[in-house]
C-alpha cells in the first residue's frame, strides 16, 4: 500500500476525487492511501461469500444487499474501502445516485486479508469499524487459513475464531450453514 501525494482532503473532497487512474484510495486522516489490486485468491473469497450471502437474503427474503468494494465513512476524514459489506436496501437508495460511501454502519464487513493488509484489517480497521457501531466484522484470513468474526457487545468486539471444518457462526446470517474450508476451498482453481 502506498500512500498518494494529495494530502489534506475533506471527506467532501474524496468522494468527488478522480485522478483518472482507476485505481481505488482509502481516505485515512485526509490522505489518499493507494489500495493494491487484489489476487484472484481474494475475489473468489469475496465472490463465495457474496453468492452465500445473496442466497440467503433472498430464501429469508429480506430487505438487504451486498456490496463489493464499498466505502464506509469512518471518522470526520476518514473512509475505509470494505472487500464485502451488506446494508439495508434504505441505507442503498440514500446512495443512488451518489459516490457509494455509507455514512451509516452496515449491517455486516468482511475483509479479506493479504500480506499488505494484515495490520490496516486486523488492527486500524477493528477499532474502526466499532467504533462506527458496525455490528459484525469478519476477518478473512487465507494467510493463517482461519476466520475471525467480530460481533459488537457494548462498543467492543467480541472476536471468535474459526478454522478447519468448523461451521461458522454469524449474528447477521444465523441460518446459513457455511464452513471455514468451504470458503478457503473456493479459492482453489
Amino acid at each position: 500500500m502506498l500512500t498518494s501525494p494529495v494530502t489534506n482532503l475533506t471527506f467532501e473532497d474524496y468522494l468527488n476525487y478522480d485522478d483518472g487512474s482507476g485505481f481505488h484510495y482509502e481516505l485515512v486522516d485526509g490522505r489518499l492511501e493507494l489500495m493494491n489490486p487484489p489476487t484472484i485468491q481474494h475475489f473468489l473469497i469475496v465472490d463465495f461469500l457474496d453468492t452465500a450471502f445473496k442466497a440467503d437474503i433472498k430464501r429469508l427474503d429480506l430487505p438487504w444487499l451486498t456490496f463489493r468494494e464499498a466505502g464506509v465513512r469512518i471518522g470526520r476524514n476518514k473512509s475505509r474501502l470494505s472487500d464485502l459489506c451488506v446494508v439495508t436496501q434504505e441505507q442503498a437508495r440514500e446512495l443512488i445516485n451518489v459516490s457509494a460511501v455509507f455514512e451509516t454502519p452496515p449491517l455486516m464487513i468482511v475483509e479479506v486479508v493479504s500480506p499488505d493488509s494484515i495490520k490496516r484489517d486486523y488492527r486500524y480497521k477493528r477499532s474502526e469499524y466499532a467504533a462506527v457501531e458496525v455490528p459484525e466484522y469478519w476477518i478473512v484470513d487465507p494467510l493463517e487459513e482461519k476466520i475471525s468474526v467480530l460481533l459488537l457487545e457494548e462498543g467492543l468486539y467480541e472476536e471468535t475464531v474459526y478454522t478447519g471444518n468448523q461451521k461458522i457462526i454469524s449474528r447477521t446470517f444465523g441460518e446459513m450453514a457455511v464452513t471455514v474450508a468451504e470458503i478457503f476451498n473456493a479459492s482453489n482453481l
